[in-house]
Formats: structure tokens, sequence, C-alpha cells
């Protein structure tokens, strides 16, 4: 396992195991048009179910995922507990990019080249579009200051699948909800929305900043962290928390066999188990 010696992040008392040339910030308004790239870059074009779902004018959602994103991504940095990673020896595509500090250059008028070229050409294509240097973000929030569902209404409508399983987790869930659920702001922090970009998968970014936000919520006086996990390896980091904490599986759907009350395969034909972790960052307390 990496060790902790990277002082590169907002907390001097609590360095990362990332590579030296990553840092973690605490993200801000201005990185909310890149965070929500980076969200709907990878889940329209790499999720192990939406282009399984979805597979044709991948492009075109992601465009609409860009325009109906911005509520939660941007519900979540007000929040003050989302963070991203920034490597910082990143070399800009575009002179015009290094004089602001970054851009994002999705174009919907420029047409798709997944038809001809197929979905890993065009990813590329507008993961090139993505001239900035934030690489992986971890969105969260307070639990106790819920999202409001109206406005996550044209969100749920690009990727409609993905109400139907957060409520589905949400109804196996057998827990109390008094033994968990939060009463006051600062008791439980709600995670949604880790992704890395496609050229920095494989690094160990996601584990890295996924157990270092661990230890800063305890830090920060949280008692525990939920994650709604699309994603095997995000899973297995959640789940498997480092010591002194406890993450558990609470529920858990198939996509690949799940099957309605009427016989009807709803998530077909992807294959992904959907898991809901929650992380105890005080066991035995």
């Amino acid at each position: 396992m990496p060790q902790n010696t990277n002082p590169k992040t907002p907390s001097p008392n609590n360095p990362s195991s990332l590579p030296p040339h990553f840092e973690i910030r605490k993200l801000e308004p201005k990185h909310s048009a890149w965070a929500t790239a980076i969200v709907i870059h990878s889940n329209v074009y790499h999720s192990p179910i939406w282009p399984r779902l979805y597979p044709s004018h991948l492009t075109a959602r992601a465009h609409k995922g860009l325009a109906a994103a911005p509520y939660l991504i941007d519900h979540q940095i007000a929040s003050g507990h989302s963070y991203g990673v920034f490597d910082t020896t990143y070399t800009y595509k575009r002179p015009e990019s290094a004089a602001t500090g970054g851009a994002l250059y999705w174009d919907e008028t420029e047409p798709s080249v997944q038809e001809t070229s197929g979905l890993e050409a065009e990813s590329k294509r507008m993961s090139d579009a993505m001239d900035f240097p934030l690489v992986s973000v971890a969105l969260s929030y307070d639990g106790f200051n819920s999202l409001d569902m109206v406005a996550m209404e044209p969100l749920l409508a690009v990727l409609p699948h993905f109400g139907p399983i957060y409520h589905i987790l949400a109804e196996l869930d057998a827990r109390d909800p008094a033994s968990w659920q939060p009463t006051a702001e600062g008791q439980v922090l709600f995670r949604n929305a880790t992704s890395t970009r496609r050229e920095y998968e494989g690094q160990g970014i996601m584990g890295g900043l996924a157990r270092w936000l661990m230890r800063e919520a305890k830090a920060k006086g949280f008692r525990g962290i939920q994650i709604e996990c699309f994603n095997d390896a995000v899973t297995h980091v959640w789940s498997k928390a480092e010591e002194p904490f406890e993450g558990k599986v609470v529920s858990s759907l198939d996509t690949g066999t799940w099957v309605e009350e009427d016989g009807t395969r709803s998530f077909a034909p992807a294959e992904q188990v959907c898991a809901k972790v929650y992380v105890d960052l005080e066991p035995g307390a």
C-alpha cells in the first residue's frame, strides 16, 4: 500500500498517497464546468452501465448532461466537501488554455466520429477538448442538506435509469434509518460522483483520493460516509476501508439479473453490481 507522504493537500496534517506531481485541492465554483465534464465524460463513454443502456448518440447525451448536471455539481462544490486531483505537470494542448489556467472546448455543433471511428475515438475527441489540469473528482455534500429532486429532474432525464437504481438501492437497505441518517449538519457525508479522466486511469488516483477523504471527513467530525457505487473498483475501495474505519455494503443490485415483478429486465443488457456502501468513521462508538 502506498505511503501517505504527499503533502499537497488542503490539510497539512493529512497527506495523501498520490504520486508527488498530483495535488488534492478543494473544488471551487470556478471548477464547476471542468468537474461536470469529467463526470459526464466518464459516465457517458466509459461507465459499465450507461453505454450499454444507451449505445448510440453518446455525444448528444454528453452535451445534454453538461447542461443538466450543474445543479448536482454546484450543490456539492458549495458544500465545501468536494475535492479534485490536479496534475501539477499538466501540459496544455492550446496556448489560450495556458493563458487562463485551463478551459473546456466542448462544442455540440461539431460532428461526432462515433458512427465512423468508434466509441474510443469519439471519447478521445471529447477528452482532447478538456484542456485543464483537473484530472479526478470526488464530490460530496452534507447529508443533512439533501438534494432538491425537482432540480435534479433534467439530469435524471438524461440518464433515465439513474433514479430507479438509486431508488432500488434505498428500498433494499434494511437498516433502521435512525441508526445512520443525519439529524444535524456535520454527521454523515454523502458521496455522489467519483470520476477520473480516461487518460489518468490506472494510477491509483481514485483510491488515494477516497482514502484521503475518509481521513479528512473524520477530522472534520463526520461519523460516517455513504456512497452509491456503480463500478467494482469504487465498491472495493469504499467497502474495504482502511482501519480504523469500517466499510460495508448495505444494499446491492445486479443490473444483469434484476427482474421486475412483471418480468421486465429493466437494466438489460448492462451487467454491473451497483452497491450502496456505508463507511463507519467511528466503529465501536
